[in-house]
């Protein structure tokens, strides 16, 4: 699963300390997903034992051979141990609802739909901060696609506003790979739309026997791009940048483009993520220091937690204090 390193102009925990966090997450995950599959198993087995059971009273015969007396003491310890057991889960994603999971696959999504919530909540606060998110990014669709179809070294920008000398520029989705940065813009229109591109500065977009003008994708990536090569030129980082016009549910035609720009529409969008799937790597120290270099240019607007200004005088306060001065 992808990280969310930066939402909007929301604070967030990567900017915090890009080195530690991502490393973090992906150990704190996959501590998750261990405990919350045993869980699973041994609550899938104790409903076997259970149906057992039932059916050995039902017959008549009852647990009084051996193998019956064990499934017996078996079953009563296992469900004396669920509770406690199961509050691992609840305490690192609030969850309860594991035993309604049929298959290891219904699991496998429950998990991703919580750690999305679990994401949400580290690229919108801090032990400290907070910031007002707007619900419309806990039903994105295509926020969610991305998070949880790549992989755990890929580090997500969505619709970072960065702050720039002269004012406040909102981009689009910036991806950052172990090996390269994505400035990525999607067309999102109706389905099976023809996107005719140029290099004006509106694009044709024909849906059936209606046409009508679109603003150039090129517009938005190039500043993107701009925008990436001044931060990384400062940071004295040299990282690769590519660019891409992507339409997932439509067709674009746009036979002169640029060399350096790729084209993907529906009949290459899911070549091109599964290629991006399969990129094993691991986080790399240049991915970071770009990474940094781009979030210490975003714009943040938080506030003070409550909570923290009541406690900002007390043992706790200075406690978290003292850990992230470590």
């Amino acid at each position: 699963m992808a990280q969310l390193v930066k939402l909007q102009d929301y604070v967030s925990r990567y900017e915090k300390d890009i080195y530690q966090y991502p490393s973090r997450f992906v150990r704190l995950k996959n501590i998750q997903w261990k405990s919350m599959r045993r869980d699973w198993e041994r609550y899938q087995g104790r409903k076997v034992l259970r149906q057992e059971l039932i059916e050995e009273i039902e017959t008549g015969q009852g647990p009084v051979t051996l193998a019956g007396r064990l499934k017996s003491w078996f079953f009563r310890h296992k469900e004396e141990e669920w509770p406690d057991e199961f509050a691992v889960n609840e305490a690192f994603l609030g969850v309860n609802e594991v035993a309604a999971a049929e298959t290891i696959d219904d699991l496998r999504r429950f998990f991703l739909s919580e750690l999305f919530a679990f994401q949400m909540k580290w690229a919108s606060s801090t032990s400290q901060e907070t910031s007002y998110v707007d619900r419309k990014y806990f039903y994105d669709e295509l926020l969610k696609l991305l998070l949880q179809g790549l992989p755990d070294s890929f580090l997500l920008m969505y619709k970072p506003v960065m702050q720039l000398k002269s004012a406040p520029v909102e981009l689009e989705l910036i991806l950052l790979t172990p090996t390269e940065v994505w400035c990525l813009t999607f067309l999102e229109k109706e389905d099976q739309s023809v996107f005719i591109g140029s290099r004006d500065r509106f694009w044709i977009k024909r849906n059936g026997e209606k046409s009508s003008r679109v603003l150039s994708p090129l517009l938005t990536i190039s500043r993107a791009e701009a925008v990436l090569k001044a931060v990384f030129q400062q940071a004295e980082l040299d990282f690769p940048i590519k660019k891409a016009v992507i339409s997932r549910n439509g067709f674009i035609d746009y036979p002169e483009a640029p060399a350096s720009l790729e084209v993907i529409d529906s009949r290459r969008f899911l070549p091109w993520f599964q290629r991006l799937q399969g990129t094993p790597s691991p986080l790399k120290t240049a991915q970071l220091r770009a990474a940094k270099a781009l979030l210490q240019s975003t714009q943040t607007t938080s506030t003070i937690r409550p909570e923290w200004e009541r406690h900002e005088g007390s043992w706790l306060y200075h406690t978290i204090k003292e850990e992230e001065e470590e």
